[in-house]
């Protein structure tokens, strides 16, 4: 990431990319959010949802990389040999429906080119009620990939390389996002021996079954990704990444 006008703290007023209102001070916790208004019991889920959306719009917003979140990236998603500048990244605050059917918080960091987009995916999903378990910064795991992967957790910038080669990766530069990661795994046939990551996830690779959470091409989340012009590497030939979008 790169500093562009860094960020004093999270409490500062910051003006989003997408909108021109204020963004409010937040902070990430594991609780739910409590739609303000208390709706009554005739209303429909979806109807719950919008009303809170509503009242939590704020919510959804793209900030630069604040100061105490690109601390906390440090030698995590964002090493010492990081070649992408910080103002190249933008930070990410969402909501989204949990497994548990409730409101959550969630935040990722992505490439800006891509911040737009994923902006408005993840608002379209909260407001279709599509669950996600875990929305956090992969640094929330110490960058490591299979920890955060077998908790099902969707996350989206840790800057590396392609194996054996100079070449940046995807998630590198930010451009790659993954969701449901448990359920959706990477899939690959190496030296005969078939690679599964998360290493947990063996009851999800045979896409033939049914099961919650997988995504196919009949997916909310697989349509709204390929219709903001992602790739979903449950498309490659060479090797399944169910869980993966990116540009």
């Amino acid at each position: 990431m790169r500093a562009e006008n860094s960020l004093n703290d999270k409490s500062s007023t910051n003006v989003s990319e997408n909108t021109c209102e204020d963004i409010p001070d937040t902070s990430i916790s594991d609780t739910c959010v409590a739609d303000t208004n208390t709706p009554d019991t005739n209303t429909s889920e979806a109807d719950i949802l919008d009303t809170t959306y509503e009242n939590n719009k704020e919510q959804f917003y793209i900030s630069e990389i604040p100061d105490d979140i690109f601390e906390k990236m440090q030698g995590k998603s964002y090493k010492v040999d990081c070649t992408l500048p910080r103002e190249n990244l933008r930070y990410i605050h969402v909501l989204h429906v949990g497994f548990d059917n409730q409101v959550h918080e969630g935040e990722l960091v992505v490439n800006k080119d891509i911040a737009d987009d994923v902006l408005e995916i993840f608002k379209e999903l909260y407001e279709s009620g599509y669950q996600i378990e875990k929305v956090r910064l992969v640094d929330e795991y110490d960058a490591d990939d299979e920890a955060s992967m077998s908790d099902n957790n969707s996350s989206a910038f840790n800057f590396r390389f392609i194996s054996h080669t100079t070449k940046i990766s995807k998630h590198g530069m930010g451009m790659a996002v993954d969701i449901n990661t448990l359920y959706n795994p990477y899939v690959k046939t190496v030296d005969g021996e078939l690679s599964i990551e998360p290493a947990n996830a063996t009851d999800y690779v045979d896409r033939s079954r049914d099961f919650s959470h997988k995504i196919d091409h009949d997916d909310l989340c697989y349509k709204l990704f390929t219709e903001h012009g992602f790739e979903w590497g449950g498309d490659w030939t060479h090797s399944k990444d169910y869980q993966h979008f990116e540009k």
